[in-house]
């Protein structure tokens, strides 16, 4: 793995100011980052449950009419996959114990946060219901585009928003239909096309895991799907995906996606690392290099205990020199950064 040159545990739950008196933070992970104006701006999930407890029965929250409501289940009625969902037993559909919207928080040196009262993006669409969740950001034009999670009845889909102030955003709609997730954008165009990382998700597992490609002439309608990788070592078994928007770099672009080990335990999550490869400059499609080993694992206690154990999930990238800062969700609880320098990476002789 990867020498730390950096790292800091920079968001906590109680950090943050939940969006009504009735709920309580419990996560602020898996940011969106860029740098505007000088500063690194974080684009936090902010996940809440309610306050309120009933015996015998569990609070299911979603958005409605712009505030959250619960709906109250029978323990009796419902069995718990793993700690963020729960499934119904008459329909064996699932539901969220928590939902999530979007804070903005900004970074003069990316090291530490200097400002935190910045927008909210609350979920607002009936494809949002559940919650709005994991952003990624890059700028394409002179505009700042995200994508994002969008979870609801209809399953977990990704949809689409800009802005050029990181104050005011503009929603474009659902551009990956469920079940699709981790949508990462590449930062320019290729072949004067938009280009996606994706993953599809599916209840049968005909294949491996597989991160796929796609390309697109205006952001909205994408395709020319194709598979780009799929987890093959131990530790990117049950879960493979894209992480930060590709960095350009000399040898090619390169994609610090995350994995997670595949368990056969009962209501347990599988460890979650943070894996790399080199996508060709010119045809991103081709896999050049691909890291034998994670890049990082949980290894500080904010990355092994929390509401997921044992989980680093990078979610945004800001290249300064030779340095790159991740950041990156912390076991579904916390956001943190790490430093690396690309010649730690070690390009050449880390990939085969």
């Amino acid at each position: 793995m990867v020498r730390r040159r950096f790292q800091q545990l920079l968001i906590r739950p109680e950090d943050i100011a939940p969006s009504h008196d009735t709920l309580e933070v419990i996560g602020t992970f898996n940011p969106g980052a860029i740098e505007h104006d000088g500063d690194v701006v974080l684009l936090v999930r902010i996940a809440e449950r309610p306050r309120q407890r009933r015996a015998g029965f569990t609070a299911l929250p979603r958005w409605k009419g712009g505030r959250v409501v619960t709906d109250w289940m029978a323990n009796q009625d419902i069995e718990s996959p793993d700690a963020r969902v729960v499934r119904r037993r008459a329909d064996g559909l699932l539901r969220l114990t928590f939902t999530s919207h979007l804070h903005v928080v900004r970074s003069r040196d990316g090291r530490k946060i200097d400002t935190w009262e910045g927008t909210r993006l609350y979920p607002r669409e009936d494809w949002e219901e559940y919650g709005i969740e994991d952003p990624r950001i890059v700028q394409l034009g002179d505009r700042y585009w995200i994508t994002y999670v969008a979870v609801s009845r209809h399953g977990a889909a990704t949809a689409l928003a800009s802005t050029d102030d990181f104050v005011n955003f503009k929603r474009h709609g659902i551009i990956f239909c469920p079940e699709n997730k981790d949508v990462v954008l590449f930062p320019e165009r290729i072949g004067g096309q938009c280009v996606a990382l994706h993953r599809p998700t599916t209840a049968h597992p005909f294949c491996r895991p597989e991160i796929w490609l796609a390309r697109s002439a205006d952001l909205i309608h994408w395709g020319s799907h194709q598979p780009l990788h799929g987890g093959s070592a131990i530790w990117e078994t049950d879960r493979v995906g894209g992480g930060t928007p590709p960095l350009r770099t000399e040898a090619g672009w390169l994609e610090i996606y995350h994995a997670s080990r595949r368990t056969d335990g009962a209501g347990q999550v599988g460890a979650y690392a943070a894996g790399a490869m080199l996508l060709d400059i010119e045809d991103p499609s081709r896999v050049i290099g691909h890291g034998r080993q994670p890049l990082w694992e949980p290894d500080m206690a904010y990355e092994l205990s929390g509401f997921v154990p044992r989980v680093v999930f990078p979610t945004g990238a800001v290249a300064r020199d030779d340095r790159v800062q991740l950041y990156y969700g912390a076991t579904d609880t916390f956001t943190a950064m790490v430093e690396f320098r690309l010649s730690d990476i070690d390009i050449g002789s880390r990939f085969t």
